[in-house]
């Protein structure tokens, strides 16, 4: 019989390695991030709500906080320490603490640490924890079908697709898009852990 899980959403979470740091997401924050509506428009492509605004953004900010509050996701602010700045966002949501389940998503980072290994270190530590710590036995991932470069990231640091959902949600440009589902699991991570670490030490050297 599984032990219950312990995940207090109302306990501050601080995950950081020598590369970046994760904190909770509040909603003064907004002041570290909204600059990347103007300057990264192209962040928000495949975004569910409209995001073309300080104001929709910072309304944004205000649903994932609220969300923390509900109990339902636990977002954070994410700091490069490359950059020494603030440069994205990312979440768990859809915690289901019974059935031992997450979902990791809304994850957005600035088109300046692309390809320098802070996702990989963001999500090293958020896996680490979700599997090791809080003990989910699944994390799942989603993402418009569209977006392949989110896909192949995801592909990239050893999911698992299972399928599509077709016609699944509503996109902010009132067309509807087709979700692909990502997973995995935790009796899969001591393997993917050991590649993920070599990974990241062989984008650590190139950076």
């Amino acid at each position: 019989m599984h032990q219950k899980l312990l995940f207090d959403t109302n306990t501050d979470i601080i995950l950081e390695n020598e590369r970046v740091l994760l904190r909770p997401l509040m909603q003064e924050d907004a002041v570290y991030l909204s600059a990347y509506v103007k300057e990264e428009p192209s962040l928000w492509k495949y975004a569910l709500t409209p995001i073309t605004t300080e104001q929709e953004f910072e309304q944004y900010i205000r649903t994932a906080v609220e969300a923390r509050q509900l109990k339902s996701a636990y977002p954070f602010i994410v700091f490069d320490k490359l950059q020494n700045k603030y440069v994205g966002s990312t979440r768990f949501y859809d915690i289901q603490l019974d059935n031992y389940t997450t979902q990791f998503g809304y994850t957005w980072y600035s088109e300046k640490t692309w390809g320098t290994g802070l996702n990989e270190h963001c999500k090293f530590l958020l896996l680490s924890h979700a599997f090791e710590t809080i003990g989910f036995e699944r994390v799942e991932f989603r993402a418009d079908n569209r977006n392949k470069r989110s896909i192949a990231a995801m592909q990239k640091i050893g999911c698992t697709v299972e399928g599509i959902l077709r016609n699944h949600l509503p996109t902010s440009d009132g067309t509807r898009r087709d979700s692909i589902v990502l997973s995995m699991l935790k009796n899969e991570w001591p393997t993917i852990k050991a590649g993920f670490l070599a990974r990241i030490k062989m984008l650590d050297q190139n950076k």
